[in-house]
């Protein structure tokens, strides 16, 4: 224990945190813009130009982008693993950013046209998941991975809320709805050569990083310098139950979160009847609210943890459950909501997307805890299964809605989501784990084997101990 090097203050790890933080942020500019744009695409506004497609057409759009997204999860793990985060996460970002300019042009040749580039924006953004945890199990510290865990993923949060709050101004604009797009084009290009130019795979490769700060890192990782040739145990991990319980918090959170997220901006326009500039600021609240959310649970859940308070795995459960069991409660209560109720709407809305910052705790770290060496792989199995949910999501609303107006067919969306909430939560509380795995290291290699000795019994801190007794560590 006397021996855990430490590394105090601000540093190289907290410079990569916030240019992931950004990029996951301007990613999401890519998913989110459909959603917003979609409804005065099919508004005639002055200006620019709107479209005929009923809700089936706009079921299709908003679910298009996740057939791409699906297929490229599992590749984009391995090809992080094998090539590096930085390379893979970089080129995607730029290329999405090209597509985003051509949206304006698709949607003049039809809906065929929009679903292509959308598959394509899936395919690079499908990159993104697997990257990004990949960077994470080389530079963030299991004492500190709850907070610059979910502070880099809150930027997913923040940049869903800021393209939502800002495209009524820009609808309103004269560049139209079509600015959305060639905004958010050209703000991930710009992203990706300042990632170019600044990121590292791991602290070995990163420039002007402290001796301190390295070893401190790959101390306190559990990831394996020499990952990239170590082969997927993929036997293991499916024959794991930690794995599948993992597997379901994941499926339920994507559901619900992405079917609020494809879904609001209509439900506030056609039931809550609200214009484009206030639907665009309201529908931007719950994203912030959540963004928020995630910076406050995450030093609480590792405060709690560090001082010994709950286990890792308790804490992982107990954060999880409060993000999916407390929107599913609050779906319950918006499914009775009508116009006349628009600020209790509005209220439980937030609340239901604000919420799910829980699972910033829960599912979205566990794969770092299960396997630091093969958490992108993990990550790009579960984000790919899970993104299919995305997919049917959408389709099950078009389904349901055959008028947008009724609150009575809302209401079964939101009762179906919250199910969807109380099944997929359940079964991470029942089977899901919080310790390294057998399967992180091969048998003949133990640089990390002490490491999960340690934490196999789930220990009740994972602070360094000055206690020279103390043999948790």
């Amino acid at each position: 224990n006397q021996n855990v090097p430490t590394a105090g203050g601000f540093g190289t790890r907290h410079c990569q945190a916030i240019l992931l933080f950004a990029g996951m942020m301007i990613n999401y500019f890519q998913r989110v813009n459909i959603s917003a744009a979609i409804v005065p695409m099919t508004q005639a506004t002055a200006g620019a130009p709107s479209y005929s497609w009923d809700v089936g057409d706009k079921s299709l759009i908003l679910s298009s982008f996740f057939w791409g997204y699906v297929v490229s999860q599992v590749p984009a793990g391995l090809l992080a693993k094998r090539f590096g985060a930085k390379l893979v996460l970089g080129l995607a970002t730029a290329i999405g950013g090209i597509v985003c300019f051509f949206h304006p042009m698709a949607a003049e040749s039809g809906v065929e046209s929009v679903c292509v580039l959308r598959v394509i924006t899936g395919l690079v953004q499908g990159t993104v998941y697997p990257c990004v945890h990949t960077l994470l199990a080389k530079w963030v510290p299991r004492t500190e991975r709850g907070f610059l865990t979910t502070g880099i993923y809150s930027g997913a949060q923040f940049g869903t809320a800021l393209i939502l709050v800002t495209s009524g101004f820009i609808f309103e604009s004269s560049m139209g709805w079509p600015g959305l797009f060639y905004l958010s084009g050209g703000l991930n290009l710009a992203w990706a050569l300042l990632f170019f130019w600044l990121a590292a795979n791991e602290p070995a490769t990163a420039r002007g990083i402290s001796k301190d700060e390295r070893e401190y890192i790959e101390s306190l990782t559990g990831s394996n310098s020499s990952s990239q040739s170590m082969p997927v145990p993929w036997l293991s991990i499916f024959t794991s139950p930690a794995f599948y319980g993992l597997l379901a918090a994941h499926c339920g959170f994507t559901w619900g979160f992405y079917t609020l997220l494809t879904e609001m901006p209509t439900y506030m326009s056609h039931v809550l009847q609200l214009d484009v500039k206030s639907n665009a600021f309201l529908s931007s609240l719950p994203y912030f609210a959540m963004g928020l959310l995630c910076l406050v649970v995450s030093p609480i859940s590792d405060l709690l943890i560090n001082r010994g308070t709950i286990s890792i795995t308790t804490a992982r459960k107990l954060f999880n459950s409060i993000g999916q069991w407390g929107p599913m409660a609050c779906l319950i209560g918006l499914g009775y909501m009508t116009a006349d109720e628009k600020s209790w709407a509005i209220l439980l809305l937030t609340l239901a997307v604000g919420i799910n910052a829980g699972c910033s705790c829960g599912y979205l770290i566990n794969h770092i805890d299960l396997s630091p060496n093969f958490a992108g792989p993990m990550m790009g199995v579960t984000n790919g299964i899970a993104g299919i949910t995305s997919i049917v999501a959408p389709l099950v609303v078009g389904a349901v809605l055959t008028n947008e107006e009724d609150p009575n067919q809302w209401r079964l969306v939101f009762f179906i989501t919250g199910g969807v909430y109380l099944v997929c939560n359940t079964l991470f509380v029942l089977f899901g784990k919080a310790t390294v795995q057998p399967w992180n290291e091969p048998p003949s290699m133990s640089s990390t084997m002490t490491l999960r000795n340690h934490l196999e019994n789930d220990s009740k801190t994972i602070a360094p101990t000055s206690d020279a007794n103390d043999n948790r560590f």
